[in-house]
Formats: C-alpha cells, structure tokens, sequence
C-alpha cells in the first residue's frame, strides 16, 4: 500500500495533457500551464542492444553525426507511426518529462491527421496508453488547429484550414464543431526540404543532407517573387570529383527548387475547395483560409495560394503550436466533451 503523506498534489495527481505528435517534432501542452515542451520526433537506438540511447533534441543532434552502430530514426512517417515500440518509448519520455512521476497517469489527448484509417488511429490510442496515459483520446489536428488559431468552429459558419506539418498538409472546412470536407496530403515541410536536395543534387552535382536542406528552406526559402534577393552560402559533397564543394545559392532559386510539392499543396486546397458545399464556400470568401503548421510560414507561400485560389489567405499567429494550443483548450472539458475514444465538440453545446 502506497504512503500518501506528505506528497504534494503534483506527485499525486498528474494534470491532463494534450500531445501534438508530428512527423517532425513533438509539442506538449500541460493543463493549467500551458506548453512544457517542443522536442523533435527523433530517436537514437544503439543496434547493438537495441537500447534507446538519445530521444529528441539530443538525438537530432546526432544526424549525419553517428557512429555506424548507432541508428538515428524518425518513429513517425507521414503523420503516422511507421515504429511501434519506437514511438511507445518515445511518448512514454514526453509524458514523465511532462508529469514527473505521479502516481495517477494523466490523461492524454493526441492529435492525428484527418482520413487516418482505423488501424492507424488505433496504433497510436495503444502506443499512448503503453506509455502510461491513464486515457487516450484522439482529435483531428484541422480542428485542433483551428481551435489553437481561434477561429470559431462551433458556428454554423464555415471556416478553412490549412495545416502544414512536417510530414502532412491537412486542408479542411470545418462547421459546427466537425469536419466537412477534408483531405490529408503526405506533401509536406519534408518534402519541401527533399525538393531543395533534389535540385542542388540535379543543377549544382552536389549531395547536402535534409538538415542542411532545412536551413536553407528556412534562410532564404520562398516561393514567390522575393522583396529582396538574398543568398547562403551551403557546403555539400562533389558529386564528380567527391570532394568538398561549397556553392551560393539565391531566394530566386527556391520557387524552382520547390515547385513541385508547393502545387501538390496548392491541388489539395482546390481539390477541398470543390467539395466544399456552396453555402460554405460563401462563408469562406468572406473569412478566408487560414494557415497553421512550420510549414506555413515559408515565405511567400500565403500569397501563392491567395493568387492560385482568389481567397483571402492568412497565417495564423505562432502557427506551429496553434494544434498544441487548441487541444491544451479542451482538457479542462474532456468529461463534458468525449465519446468513447474520440473528442465530439458537438456535444458542448448540449451540456
């Protein structure tokens, strides 16, 4: 039996959490304290003995960097886990770190693309409770987003999402506290930063890593016509001679480099758009698109879409905890607002 006295309310009872599990990284939101953590989704195994070495930043830190017995990976792929016990393990650490060590597990809220199968949903209900959740539920991250983004989703008004993550873009209407119309694309910030590789790879014959990739991406990406040519300077390995090469490389250049998985993004938000039912798409010329996710803030890419779609196009403020921010607003309600596994923000108004 447990000796209680003298613990203080922290140890006892840890508080509900909202987990906003990327592709690229993951943000956890404490209730009552708001975000607590922002770590990569990165994981270092020893192959040897098959023990985690490094979780997050520190093991990021070791891309590109590793001995060869060390394995550097990336547990979820394209907004879903691609390594059970890998992602298990790697939730378990956030939770602890979060919680500390309470003697009741918290609750847990995850957010998961929009169209994820029932498999893959039920992957990552598991994986959490595995951790340690003393209950899991799940909510889809175009209605956290918007939430976090403080658009009013519980009118009958329509309002679009556009939520650029690293591994997905998930563009949905949302109306009266559910998805309308919705479409999940595994075109995303890896991708953009793939393309960069590609085309350094393709014009200059030279290999930079996916790191060096983001840099750039984030230095000098942009995929409009640029107020000001800027440029950066990159190092990578000679494709020909196999030595070290170093090259310049211009903001001009990105709207090339980029190109392709930008209209992939582009294509989801036209394909929803003519989904979408008339009445709603009124309401949307009215309050425009608006952006969350690291991936919306590529600069110039709001304009593009504005030009490509004729809709007023914004981006949200702090857009990559916008999903964080709004599953950590519904933790205070979760008795009142969940059935089964899954968040039902239809039934706030009932109650």
């Amino acid at each position: 039996m447990f000796n209680l006295k003298g613990l203080s309310a922290r140890q006892l009872f840890a508080k509900n959490i909202g987990i906003d599990l990327g592709t690229s990284s993951v943000i956890v939101y404490v209730e009552g304290t708001g975000i607590v953590l922002e770590e990569p989704s990165v994981v270092a195994v020893d192959t040897n003995t098959d023990h985690i070495v490094k979780i997050g930043k520190e093991a990021q830190a070791m891309l590109g960097r590793n001995p060869e017995h060390i394995k550097v990976i990336r547990p979820l792929k394209e907004g879903v886990i691609s390594n059970y016990d890998i992602t298990q393990k790697m939730i378990q650490h956030y939770i602890r770190k979060a919680c500390g060590n309470a003697l009741l597990p918290p609750k847990v809220v995850i957010c998961i693309p929009s169209n994820v199968s029932e498999v893959q949903m039920r992957a990552v209900i598991d994986a959490s409770t595995q951790a340690g959740a003393r209950k899991t539920y799940i909510i889809e991250e175009p209605i956290a987003a918007a939430i976090g983004a403080d658009v009013d989703i519980s009118s009958p008004t329509g309002s679009m999402i556009v939520d650029i993550g690293g591994g997905t873009t998930d563009v949905a209407v949302v109306s009266l506290g559910g998805v309308v119309v919705s479409e999940s694309n595994k075109v995303a910030g890896d991708k953009f930063d793939e393309a960069i590789v590609m085309y350094v790879r393709r014009k200059y014959n030279m290999n930079i890593g996916t790191r060096t990739a983001e840099q750039i991406k984030i230095k000098i990406g942009t995929v409009y016509e640029p107020d000001g040519r800027k440029t950066m300077k990159v190092k990578g390995n000679c494709l020909v001679q196999q030595l070290p090469k170093e090259i310049t490389l211009s903001s001009n250049e990105m709207l090339e480099a980029m190109m392709e998985p930008i209209c992939s993004v582009i294509d989801s938000i036209c394909s929803v758009i003519e989904r979408t039912p008339p009445e709603l798409v009124g309401d949307i010329l009215k309050r425009g698109i608006v952006m969350t996710g690291g991936g919306s803030q590529l600069v110039g890419l709001d304009r593009l879409i504005e030009d490509a779609t004729g809709i007023k196009t914004r981006v949200a403020k702090n857009p990559t905890m916008c999903v964080a921010n709004g599953t950590g607003k519904l933790l205070k309600d979760l008795d009142k607002i969940t059935v089964g596994d899954r968040i039902d923000l239809s039934r706030r108004k009932r109650t």
